[in-house]
């Protein structure tokens, strides 16, 4: 009996700090968006996390779309084969990446590489006092210190997943077409013929949504840190493990929702895509 109350406890105790780490990631959300609507929006600190989260994350997320496509066509390769249809590892490897492998590497990676990073600053930062010291001098640690990264990470995490979409596809094509002897033709044909526009637009939304909760997730882990070296250390832990967590169940939930919503928001995204590919050719033209 003494056992199952221990139990009952711990599990009550977990329950009781995820729902209150979800309480406070929701309310530095809601504290991120009254500073930017205020305009508080420190442009240096942006451009220095847009570096560190986006050009420095390249070779990173190209090395992962490249050998996540190449398994999937090798995989799917010697199954398809053995019922003629080994034109279709190219549209079967495109839609992978394109719909959920290339949005949540990225996301896990980004986590794994930037989130790990900004909890351990942020919260070395807190230890040591230095947000208290930045709070005395009459700078708010939210637009400061939040803001920049929140930002940075949400509008750059669908650029790298772009990254790891063309690189991830071009590396599989490269090896069904020139390693398997896959007919080249088949392939860009048939991948052109079931990849569209809204699939594309769903990928970038799971990015950005992925990059936006990564960033909250982290930021909030840093700035709560508490207990010295040891507390850094459990805080950014905590923080990757949230962050795949929260990935993974925000890429069923958007999976989910998008499938719903795509009759409302397939036409407009379509109309868009059209736009823009009419405003590509005015422009070759122009330079020709």
């Amino acid at each position: 009996m003494r056992i199952l109350i221990t139990l009952m406890d711990r599990l009550g105790g977990m329950l009781f700090n995820v729902f209150k780490d979800a309480g406070n990631i929701f309310l530095l959300g809601l504290s991120c968006i009254r500073w930017m609507l205020r305009l508080r929006i420190f442009m240096r600190q942006i451009l220095q996390q847009s570096w560190f989260i986006g050009i420095e994350s390249i070779p990173v997320v190209a090395a992962t779309g490249a050998f996540a496509g190449m398994v999937l066509v090798y995989e799917s390769y010697s199954q398809l084969n053995r019922l003629g249809m080994d034109t279709m590892v190219g549209p079967l490897a495109a839609s992978s990446l394109v719909l959920q492998l290339g949005p949540v590497l990225v996301g896990i990676m980004l986590a794994g590489r930037v989130g790990g990073a900004m909890t351990a600053e942020l919260g070395t930062m807190n230890v040591t006092e230095q947000i208290d010291a930045l709070e005395t001098m009459g700078t708010h640690h939210v637009p400061y210190l939040v803001l920049p990264r929140v930002i940075a990470s949400t509008l750059l995490a669908p650029v790298l997943n772009g990254v790891a979409m063309v690189v991830g596809v071009l590396a599989a094509f490269a090896l069904a077409i020139h390693g398997l002897g896959v007919q080249e033709h088949f392939v860009w044909e048939q991948t052109k013929a079931f990849i569209r526009p809204y699939n594309y637009f769903c990928s970038s939304l799971k990015a950005g949504t992925f990059g936006f909760v990564m960033a909250l997730i982290c930021c909030n882990k840093g700035i709560t840190t508490t207990g010295g070296a040891a507390g850094v250390g459990e805080s950014t832990t905590s923080a990757n493990v949230s962050c795949c967590i929260a990935i993974l169940l925000l890429n069923l939930f958007l999976t989910m929702l998008l499938f719903v919503l795509e009759p409302i928001l397939n036409p407009p995204v379509e109309e868009l895509w059209a736009l823009i590919t009419k405003l590509m050719e005015v422009i070759r033209n122009a330079a020709s």
